[in-house]
């Protein structure tokens, strides 16, 4: 079938048989593809209905030399999709909290005043060429490079040294 010619007398004459048409062919084929990607079934469902919606009502904007008809609607399902991904993401206002923020539990405030005690030993036990990493990398928030660049010493020896210290801080913290 020549879909082009579909989405053509949809644009010039709003031919609601040919838009019948394309619905039927496409339809299923952007809801398997939806499900395939991850999507819910009803969200498939509902986004390929969006999807030949926004193909009635942009018919117009159908350029034949820059994609085929199959790939410039399954290009409108990918970016549906993406946005309806966005917008299940975005918290509604009604979600938003309002207000000061609640007192956190005095037991979880002197857990975590143990745990940055702890955690501030432990870095001060390691050996000195780990310890200068650590604070470089996490404290001076330097890339790994960059790091590199100050130092002179070769990437492969920080990225090891590196590793080496979180894994005996690890160690330390249980």
């Amino acid at each position: 079938m020549a879909w082009i010619e579909e989405i053509f007398a949809i644009r010039d004459k709003q031919d609601q048989a040919a838009f019948a048409r394309l619905f039927a062919h496409f339809a299923p084929r952007i809801k398997g593809f939806l499900i395939r990607s991850g999507a819910a079934d009803d969200m498939a469902e509902e986004c390929a209905q969006e999807v030949l919606a926004t193909v009635w009502r942009k018919a117009a904007l159908f350029d034949p030399s820059r994609a085929s008809a199959a790939t410039w609607i399954f290009t409108i399902a990918r970016n549906r999709q993406i946005d309806m991904i966005r917008r299940a993401r975005r918290p509604e206002p009604e979600d938003l909290p309002w207000g000061p923020d609640a007192e956190p539990d005095q037991e979880d405030v002197i857990a975590l005043s143990q745990e940055t005690e702890k955690l501030g030993e432990a870095i001060a036990a390691l050996p000195e060429k780990q310890r200068e990493l650590i604070e470089r990398a996490y404290f001076g928030d330097l890339s790994h490079s960059e790091i590199a660049e100050q130092t002179g010493l070769p990437l492969g020896t920080i990225k090891s040294r590196i590793r080496l210290a979180l894994d005996r801080l690890r160690h330390s913290m249980r």
